[in-house]
Parts: structure tokens; sequence; C-alpha cells
């Protein structure tokens, strides 16, 4: 099916949507004032034992908190299809895939460059082809002598007269606002993805609020912390030590009411209490 009157290349536009949903944009155009931002301990008992599991039979490249991470908004996006929307030039649009970003430290040292990664899923994803996808970019990202397609492009535009420079970003801007930026930018630009994360906790950071960008199309940014031991009580009061993550979500409230974030939250919780449902498929339903 072919795109119509109003679509863009990365997302189909909505025209039956809520009044309010249809005005918020025109009165609030810009995405960076309407972040919305949800906190979350998650109690890693569950995902640590289903690691270790995972990990008996695995040699070589090891499941980890981050790869179940990506599944788990993957599959709750791919689930909750409104957090897969994004507003740009004051219209909002259902995006053509679900994806996720992220950036790679090639070198853990204050002089250490980064690339960026970038995963187009398909609904038939686990677990297990997401983790050789990541794995397979990773290694890529972490070549001395090899770039993902935006830092390459970074590298041409940095070389061009500083004279110039404000004329292209002011291109840029408005090729990004009606939705011409070039398919191969949007491919491995982050900030066109549904989901944008940023692993802290792999740098001994605690997890916080990351605001998104009026660039891009990106409406979900997820902070991962450091896992740590916390106290959790139980309904009668007893207490145990138990490791756990701080999560920090950031998401564009416009794009859904607070109810459905409330769910969305619910599901997200739920793959990381029962993990095992990242065997299966992105679009196998789940109850929760």
């Amino acid at each position: 099916m072919g795109r119509k009157i109003g679509d863009r290349k990365d997302g189909t536009y909505l025209k039956k949507i809520d009044s309010m949903h249809t005005i918020m944009p025109l009165m609030y155009p810009n995405r960076c004032d309407n972040e919305a931002f949800i906190s979350e301990c998650i109690d890693l008992t569950p995902v640590l034992a289903y690691l270790e599991k995972k990990n008996s039979a695995q040699t070589e490249y090891k499941y980890n908190l981050f790869q179940v991470m990506v599944t788990v908004m993957l599959k709750t996006i791919t689930l909750r299809p409104k957090m897969n929307r994004f507003i740009a030039n004051k219209s909002i649009y259902q995006r053509n895939e679900v994806s996720a970003a992220f950036t790679v430290k090639k070198i853990f040292s204050d002089n250490g460059g980064e690339a960026l990664a970038f995963l187009h899923s398909k609904e038939t994803d686990t677990i297990d082809t997401i983790h050789d996808e990541i794995y397979r970019q990773v290694s890529v990202c972490k070549s001395a002598d090899q770039k993902d397609q935006s830092t390459a492009a970074m590298d041409i535009i940095q070389k061009i007269p500083r004279g110039l420079l404000k004329v292209v970003g002011a291109i840029a801007r408005s090729l990004d606002r009606h939705g011409h930026m070039p398919g191969a930018i949007i491919a491995t630009d982050p900030y066109y993805s549904s989901v944008v994360l940023s692993n802290l906790g792999s740098i001994r950071l605690h997890a916080g609020y990351h605001h998104l960008t009026n660039w891009g199309t990106t409406s979900v940014f997820c902070i991962i912390g450091e896992i740590k031991k916390r106290p959790f009580y139980d309904d009668e009061g007893n207490v145990t030590m138990r490791d756990s993550v701080d999560l920090g979500l950031t998401i564009d409230e416009r794009i859904a009411d607070g109810y459905y974030y409330s769910k969305t939250v619910r599901l997200l919780k739920k793959l990381l209490e029962q993990p095992e449902l990242l065997d299966r498929p992105l679009n196998e339903e789940v109850e929760y």
C-alpha cells in the first residue's frame, strides 16, 4: 500500500484521532516542552536468574541486562503502538517500524570515541535474534577502521567552512521538520528511532532524567542505571536485600494519555518479572 497525502517516508499521518490530541501539537509544538518523566525501581531477581540460564549454554557473547532492556522496550512498543507515534511539523504520525538506538563507547577512556548503533526490529524477533544483532553492531562500532553512517555524515559536515554551517543547519532543520531527510540518514540517526536507550550503569552512573530533542522523531528515551543491592519489603513487612536497577523513562506526553502510559509501564514491568516472555516473538500478546 503506497503513501497517501500527508504521509512521510518514516510515518503515516494520523487523521482520525481525538480532538485533544489533534490540537495539542498546535498549542505545544516543541517536543522538549512536553516531556513526562517516569522513574521505576526494578527487582532484578528474575532477570538475573533468566540470564544465568541463558548464559549456561552461551560461551562467547553473553546475554546481559542491556540486551534484555532493548528487547523489553521493543516488545513493549510493538504491543503498545501509541508509544510508536511521533509529532513533527505540528502533525501526529504512526511510525512505520519499531526501532531502537544507542551509543557504543569504543574504548572506556576520556578520549575514547563513540559510535551509533541502530536496530530495525521485525515482529518475529526474539531476544535471541536481538542479542545476535546487538553483537554484530557492537563489533562493527568498536572496530577502529569502521564508522556508522551517521558518524561518517557528521565527519563530512564538520569539514564544511564555518560560514556555511548555519545555512546547512537551517536546511537540515527544514528537511527534518517536513519529513524530507534522506532515508540513509534516517536509517541510522538515533533520534529517528522509536526509543533511544542509554546504559549509564555501564559507566557507573545512576539512572535519571534525560531530555528528548526537537530534532528527529523519537518520543521515548530510556535510561538504565547501575545494578545495586536494595531492601525490598513483602506484605508482612519482612525485608530482603535484592539486586535492583533504576529505570528512567522520558516520554512525549502529547502522543497518548496518562492511563495509556500507566498500562505501558505495567507491561514493561511484567516482561521484567517474567523475562521468559522475551523468548517469544515481539508481536506475541502478553496478559498483564
